[in-house]
């Protein structure tokens, strides 16, 4: 087997990022002290976020001492999101910070590779066709022989029993990666970088979902109890899953903590096959590495001696550790181990290094203020030799003694490198595919995220020997409810220009306004801005002189914008010129509390459609589910939308809107509708319209607890093929007639899917409109049934019009304005209502 390691000076480093690292406490560093002696390693693959086994992951780290990971193919773009309206690569964002806080809970590391989560998939050939199987294949054998795993663990089964496309992928790459991470000849590129390397045993950690029967006695099972209690952490593993699992907030997998034995089971798939335990053919101790006999008995003793109040007692122990690792010829091993011991050694001496910066964004060539404090909480002997930064061109000498307790805090004012990047996820820096991130640095490939926009190197002598930390630049600010919070640093344009809206529909030829926010991001900005439009459309200014002042100064100006006399769908884009440069940036943030800010800066472009839409009525009322941007649809169509509170869904209020839709998975996540729907089938008896879309069936039977006039069965029926035919089954029904005429034609253009959740079975009462399929599969008619219930019209939806909407997709506006305009519209003086638009 061979090994290539070309980052030594790596090994003297601490990774010590100061919006993530916690300093440990007194138990805490004698369970690390305890991993210093376990060389063992365990890879867990699966597909999204929140497939990993949790339980399995904490267990690894934190009772067998294990370096543990989690490899998951994708990162959950294609989901939905509960806790507000992002979807797809924003959504994929939100996912990969709740992994990444999930691991620092449960001990792990985090890997990815480039698949794009595109959605649900029903079988594995498709899901290989879209990703392009042997570009992800690459990514998972480089990630394998990059970690060195001793161990590899799957989610799911190679076969259908996995339930959905991604996951039995995962499982299929796994497998054909175990088998060719040894072979030279095999992505020969990386090995020059990381060598080979063969994992001795992979094996399926079978899930009671699928396989009920299984229990300790199935031939080739090893089982595990994961659910020990932890001393040292003072928790179970199966708590500390729990919180960690409960990181998937988007997803609504907040969980309970529960104690007691936990019985895991592991299926033996190939390679050397253990017994008893995942490591019986793995020698974890330190005779695996040649020249490290002097280690083990160092680190017992070290251990053993180890004082819970005096923890910098260890630093002389550690310091001679450290020295017998660094003169092992360079492996996996002696990386990690090193890296350990460093950061036993800084937590020993409870030493805390921070840079904050005085703002949270600069644009490159411009200066900020740096705030250090360095500070020494032990007896230990530290000195402060040396600061660098390669971002800010800053390096200065010291020989700053660092007293016990007392901080060393200065200011620094430097420049950023004006050739530096911005900072941006390196998965969303250019286009990509349905199925694949196009990342142009291969040594990104893996990484969960960016590394700091500004990095600083503190160099200290400890007991005389040389220990580097390394420090990002963050911004910290204190809010008066939640205290101290922080924010990463980020490198950004001079200027942000945003359009108002992500879509704009022209229904006819009048011109609309289309407003630009411009923000800067510096002081001193003066410049113009101008649209891009679609051939034949003219703007009115054609460009706009601004100027702006102040750093985050803003100025909204506005276009009339005059589409031409074609249906079209293209864009708008937003360009702004200063100083002959130009800018074509715009703002987007991710700001929830579970979750660092999340700075996105995408083109300043929108969806742009000239069609020939009609509609009828004036005000809806919308109730909202999990978070979606129907709304901002309806807005453009020309609606006034009520987003109704529940206080505020009552008979009167609902006498007041033209018809009355339920966001996605309303149902779901608002326990308080089935007290109120009595109330809406009363509005929908008396001439109102309803329209309930998608929701899922775990929790309720929409039957059963009457949130239908009719009796509708839910399934998990989808499709998912954007593309698949969708026939019309009733051509005169109003819905496809009123006001706009719907053909075949105007489900061209779909994203991601058609729709999901749809019913299996329903009342006679209902029509079904439409029927569609994926390929080799019967036709699934429940995507859109339609019932009159006393003089009204209830409607229920499984076509995904949550992702249609926002992509400017113009045939489902017009089916859905169709759907609005069901029945006779009502006459309303809107001008009464005092109803305030979000």
């Amino acid at each position: 087997m061979k090994f290539i390691f070309f980052t030594t000076a790596l090994l003297i480093t601490i990774s010590s990022f100061a919006q993530t690292y916690k300093q440990p406490g007194s138990s805490e560093i004698k369970l690390k002290l305890k991993k210093l002696n376990f060389l063992g390693s365990v890879l867990y693959v699966a597909a999204h976020p929140d497939d990993e086994n949790t339980r399995a992951i904490a267990f690894m780290a934190n009772d067998r001492l294990a370096a543990t990971a989690y490899l998951s193919m994708t990162r959950g773009d294609g989901g939905q999101n509960l806790i507000g309206p992002e979807i797809r690569d924003l959504l994929g964002l939100i996912r990969t910070q709740e992994l990444l806080a999930a691991r620092k809970i449960d001990g792990g590391q985090q890997f990815f590779t480039r698949a794009n989560d595109f959605g649900f998939s029903k079988n594995v050939k498709e899901t290989f066709e879209i990703w392009n199987k042997q570009e992800i294949l690459s990514d998972v054998v480089k990630i394998i022989r990059q970690f060195q795993p001793d161990v590899i663990l799957t989610r799911f089964p190679p076969d259908e029993r996995a339930g959905h496309g991604h996951h039995t992928a995962s499982a299929v790459l796994a497998q054909e990666a175990f088998d060719i991470t040894n072979d030279a000849n095999q992505f020969p590129d990386q090995v020059k970088e990381f060598g080979t390397w063969q994992a001795k045993g992979i094996y399926t950690n079978t899930g009671r979902w699928w396989n009920q029967t299984i229990n300790e006695n199935t031939p080739g099972v090893i089982t595990m109890n994961l659910g020990s209690y932890n001393t040292l952490l003072g928790k179970s593993y199966s708590e500390m899953a729990a919180e960690s699992r409960t990181q998937h907030k988007s997803q609504g997998f907040g969980s309970p903590g529960r104690r007691g034995e936990a019985p895991e089971y592991f299926e033996f798939v190939k390679g050397e096959k253990a017994t008893k335990d995942l490591f019986d053919n793995v020698n974890t101790t330190w005779s695996r590495i040649k020249g490290a006999e002097k280690i083990s008995p160092l680190v017992d003793k070290a251990i053993k001696e180890f004082k819970d109040e005096e923890p910098f007692a260890s630093i002389p122990a550690l310091l001679q550790i450290r020295k017998e690792i660094a003169a092992l010829s360079n492996s996996i091993w002696r990386e990690r181990k090193l890296e350990e011991a460093n950061h036993l050694i800084k937590d020993c001496a409870g030493l805390y290094v921070e840079v904050l910066a005085d703002q949270y964004w600069v644009t490159p060539g411009k200066s900020v203020m740096a705030n250090f404090e360095i500070i020494n909480r032990s007896a230990a002997n530290i000195i402060l030799k040396e600061i660098k930064s390669s971002q800010l061109s800053y390096d200065t000498a010291t020989s700053a003694i660092l007293k016990n307790n007392i901080p060393l805090a200065f200011k620094s004012k430097q420049i950023l490198n004006a050739s530096l990047n911005y900072s941006a996820p390196y998965w969303l820096q250019y286009p990509h595919s349905l199925g694949l991130f196009t990342v142009k640095d291969n040594a990104l490939i893996g990484k969960p995220q960016n590394d700091p926009s500004v990095i600083f190197d503190f160099i200290f002598l400890i007991d005389g020997e040389t220990i580097s930390i390394k420090a990002p630049l963050v911004y910290k600010w204190t809010d008066p409810v939640k205290g101290e919070l922080l924010r990463p640093f980020e490198i950004v344009p001079p200027i942000f220009i945003n359009l108002n809206k992500p879509v704009y529909l022209f229904k006819d030829q009048q011109s609309q306004d289309v407003s630009v926010l411009i923000k800067s991001s510096t002081d001193a900005l003066v410049g113009s801005i101008k649209l891009e439009l679609p051939m034949g459309w003219k703007s009115i200014p054609q460009f706009i002189s601004f100027e702006l002042k102040k750093r985050n100064e803003e100025l909204r100006v506005s276009f009339q914008v005059t589409p031409g006399k074609e249906e079209v769908k293209s864009s708008i884009k937003a360009v702004a010129e200063i100083s002959g440069k130009l800018y074509k940036n715009s703002l987007q943030l991710i700001q929830y509390d579970h979750i660092p800010t999340q700075t996105l800066m995408p083109k300043a472009e929108a969806a742009a459609a000239r069609i020939d839409l009609k509609k009828e009525g004036g005000v809806i009322g919308y109730i909202r589910g999990a978070g979606d941007d129907v709304p901002a649809g309806l807005r453009n169509m020309g609606y006034e939308v009520w987003e109704m509170k529940n206080e505020e869904i009552t008979a009167a209020n609902l006498k007041k809107v033209d018809a009355v839709i339920l966001g996605v998975r309303a149902l779901n996540t608002n326990e308080r509708i089935r007290y109120f729907m009595p109330d809406l089938l009363q509005y929908v008896k008396e001439g109102g319209t309803m329209i309930t879309q998608y929701n899922t069936n775990f929790d309720y039977e929409i039957d059963k607890d009457k949130f239908s006039p009719y009796s509708i069965t839910l399934s998990r029926d989808r499709v998912t093929e954007e593309n698949s035919e969708v026939r019309i089954l009733k051509p005169d029904h109003p819905a496809l007639n009123f006001p706009n005429k719907i053909t075949p034609k105007d489900f061209e253009g779909w994203v991601q899917e058609r729709g999901l959740y749809f019913p299996s079975a329903w009342d006679e009462k209902y029509e079904a409109i439409l029927s569609m399929n994926d390929t080799g599969e019967p036709a699934k008619n429940g995507s859109l049934l339609i019932g009159k219930y006393g003089e009204g019209h209830y409607v229920y939806t499984g076509l995904s019009f949550f992702r249609e909407l926002p992509e400017g997709v113009t045939g489902a506006y017009k089916l859905f304005a169709n759907m609005v305009s069901l029945g006779k519209p009502k006459k309303i003086e809107t001008s009464k209502l005092k109803i305030k638009a979000k």
